[in-house]
């Protein structure tokens, strides 16, 4: 039972390797294993005496800070489910996410979050503060104690049915979609991560992702904890790039997650302020958005270390499929991997298995699936089709068994019945010398229903305009493909996990 449950793995890693580094908050404070299980049982002791209860949701608003980690695994171990959400929302954002929770308490660090409370008290849910000391390393937790008396944690036996998380998708299409993970959903998405990556107690990273996305939160810090793994939180509770590699270097990291995006902006610095030396890397990871070739090759050249992509989501609980590691396999450029852990494979619109190199549907099934989105029968119907899980990417297999995205299938451009990848065309622009961020987008025409547009950021000192961009375009795709208006901009608009949305950053250019 304990390997079904992400409190059991962890309670495993406390009695197995009490005494080796947990968590580091950068240049303020280290935590060992056993350290950090002991406060965990004492917040959620404070937790169940205050009367949560098992299956409440309590939503959590931090910075990536210990007390973050800390909370977020008492809650769980506690038999609540946590709801992290990110500290720049609106307050009307805060009360959609906790109403559509029906979270029963707010966590926030002792700064408070303006907008989460005030959403919290229109909406009459208890608001708590979490503070840890540096000096001695105990947890305030500002909560009384419930009328009803005492409510022994002891009596509290963690279930692998037990509801543990509640994310919401980042909503490509529609608003987002609340997605109910369970303990057996981590417990079997944090072991594919150690089995895929060789996680041991002997693994060192740097979060560089917020943890109120899965990415970060599965990926980075919780697979790391699961494998007695040692995880750095830079000290000013998110990522800056003038740190990133003083903090690898310092905590002996052997490897890193992030999205393109951030991949983008450590070469960017690697290129006009290089360290004087680098770590040695296992490996670098990236996932959550599709990695050009052309960046990826840079990533090697500049890091001395394999750059393994993977494909995730929030329903899957991250992990879907991944590149392997060198001793494992090649990884190749433009593909997300092989499936780990779960099963997958590509439909047609009538639920048939298609063979190697034909295009379809990515389906997976496994115990790191979703049950399905919370009062959504709609989005339950069509994202749970044929005993499948529908994930709504285009892709195929190749003859060796990795997999390839094509695109998002609602994002995929239809030029007059001319299917275009985004991601392909993207890949092209990223690969010309001049071009540092690209993304390609659907714009509404009259004379063939859909073009293809994009949006470029140059590289510094680059004069790059539109005429070359096309000209270049021309030599590397077929005309249909190739963008028939650029802009040329300094940013494009990101989710807040450095995700870019097509329908955002099309929105954004043809309002403009």
């Amino acid at each position: 039972m304990a390997t079904q449950t992400l409190t059991g793995l962890l309670k495993h890693v406390a009695n197995e390797f009490p005494d080796r580094r947990a968590l580091s908050v950068s240049g303020k404070l280290d935590l060992t294993h056993a350290r950090l299980d002991e406060l965990v049982e004492r917040a959620s002791s404070r937790l169940v005496s205050a009367g949560i209860k098992p299956g409440d949701v309590v939503a959590l608003t931090f910075p990536n800070t210990v007390e973050f980690v800390v909370m977020f695994l008492a809650v769980i171990r506690a038999r609540a489910t946590a709801a992290p959400l990110n500290a720049a929302y609106t307050a009307e954002e805060f009360e959609f996410y906790l109403s559509d929770s029906e979270s029963k308490l707010l966590l926030t660090s002792r700064d408070g979050n303006t907008a989460a409370e005030s959403a919290a008290s229109k909406l009459q849910i208890r608001h708590a503060t979490a503070a840890l000391s540096v000096q001695d390393s105990e947890l305030a937790l500002s909560l009384p104690p419930s009328e009803s008396g005492a409510n022994s944690l002891d009596q509290v036996v963690n279930q692998p049915s037990d509801g543990a998380l509640f994310l919401h998708t980042s909503g490509t299409t529609s608003r987002p979609k609340g997605v109910p993970l369970t303990q057996l959903n981590l417990a079997s998405s944090v072991q594919n991560i150690k089995s895929v990556y060789k996680l041991t107690e002997s693994d060192s990273t740097v979060i560089v992702l917020p943890l109120f996305h899965v990415h970060g939160l599965l990926a980075g810090l919780l697979s790391s904890l699961a494998a007695g793994a040692a995880v750095t939180l830079p000290a000013a509770g998110r990522f800056s790039a003038s740190t990133f590699w003083q903090d690898m270097l310092k905590y002996n990291a052997t490897w890193y997650t992030a999205v393109p995006t951030i991949h983008q902006i450590i070469l960017d610095r690697h290129v006009s302020t290089p360290e004087p030396v680098y770590p040695k890397l296992r490996f670098i990871r990236s996932c959550s958005a599709s990695l050009a070739p052309a960046i990826m090759a840079r990533l090697e050249e500049a890091f001395g270390a394999p750059v393994l992509e993977a494909y995730a989501m929030t329903e899957a609980t991250h992990l879907m499929s991944s590149n392997p590691l060198p001793e494992d396999g090649p990884h190749k450029p433009g593909s997300v991997g092989k499936p780990v852990g779960q099963e997958m494979a590509i439909l047609n619109e009538i639920g048939e298995i298609q063979g190697p190199n034909s295009n379809g549907e990515v389906c997976i099934r496994g115990p790191n699936v979703t049950k399905g989105y919370k009062n959504n029968p709609d989005a339950n119907k069509s994202g749970f089709l044929f005993g499948w899980f529908h994930t709504g990417d285009l892709g195929y297999f190749d003859s060796d068994g990795y997999l390839h995205l094509v695109g998002r299938i609602k994002e995929l451009v239809n030029r007059g019945g001319e299917k275009i990848s985004p991601i392909e065309v993207d890949s092209v622009l990223l690969s010309h010398p001049d071009i540092a961020q690209a993304v390609c987008f659907a714009v509404p025409d009259e004379k063939y229903g859909e073009e293809i547009n994009c949006a470029i950021i140059p590289r510094a000192g680059s004069k790059i305009d539109e005429a070359e961009v096309q000209s270049f375009c021309k030599k590397n795709l077929a005309a249909f493909k190739v963008p028939k208006k650029v802009f040329i901009t300094d940013d494009v608009p990101k989710t807040a996990s450095g995700k870019i949305q097509r329908r955002i950053v099309a929105e954004h250019f043809l309002s403009s």
